[in-house]
């Protein structure tokens, strides 16, 4: 039977000459692989073009619980970006966002409240003017609590790292900082420096660490950083 759902995707490898393998998260079923042929000649740029990450899918699929690979009867666009993929600053944050939920979502299953608001920060996020170097710090806050840990203030973050055996000492104004990004809306003027910024960054990726045990090592970070400084 074919379904229709709406699916973010995170990446794309080539198979045999002209199809990809794609994982793509879902909203009716979570992280699911897919099978898209005929997406890699001359005559299917605009096709394939559907499957860059973090694009944002209407599609309409074929499921079979059983198998470990799925089948994608149609998709289009459900949203096309007009910044991210060519602002030199959303782009990275967009990158290393694709990478560390990539890893965090790999086996997901069904979880419609943490699809909705990524799919929803990501739109917001393609037409954000202010604020942008936060972004990143936000979501992945935020999306902690759709996957069952997130900090409810700078304490509660704070004591869960210390309780997996990472120890630091902040500043009351860098507890608030903190306290701002977990509660704040996407493109609130938060002060922060870019030093600090570095730091918060490290401090939530270790977070994560604490719960996804195969987030292993983040390669995009360094380019994030250095586009960031």
């Amino acid at each position: 039977m074919l379904y229709h759902t709406k699916g973010i995707v995170f990446s794309a490898v080539k198979f045999r000459e002209t199809s990809l393998i794609v994982r793509i998260f879902t909203r009716a079923y979570g992280m699911q692989a897919y099978i898209v042929n005929s997406v890699r000649s001359s005559r299917s740029r605009s096709k394939i073009a559907r499957y860059q990450p973090l694009s944002l899918l209407d599609m309409v699929v074929y499921h079979k619980p059983e198998k470990d690979i799925q089948r994608i009867s149609e998709s289009q666009f459900a949203l096309s970006y007009s910044d991210i993929p060519f602002d030199p600053v959303k782009r990275a944050i967009g990158i290393f966002l694709t990478e560390v939920l990539g890893k965090t979502l790999w086996v997901e299953s069904q979880n419609e409240s943490l699809f909705d608001f990524l799919y929803h920060s990501l739109a917001y996020f393609d037409h954000l003017n202010d604020n942008v170097a936060n972004f990143h710090l936000q979501l992945l806050l935020k999306a902690s609590h759709h996957l069952g840990f997130g900090a409810e203030n700078a304490m509660n973050f704070i004591d869960q790292l210390e309780e997996a055996g990472v120890h630091f000492t902040l500043l009351e104004e860098e507890k608030r900082i903190i306290d701002q990004l977990i509660s704040a809306n996407f493109g609130t003027n938060i002060s922060i420096s870019n030093a600090f910024r570095r730091e918060m960054l490290s401090y939530i990726i270790g977070f994560y660490r604490i719960h996804i045990e195969t987030l292993g090592e983040i390669k995009s970070l360094d380019i994030l950083k250095n586009i960031l400084n």
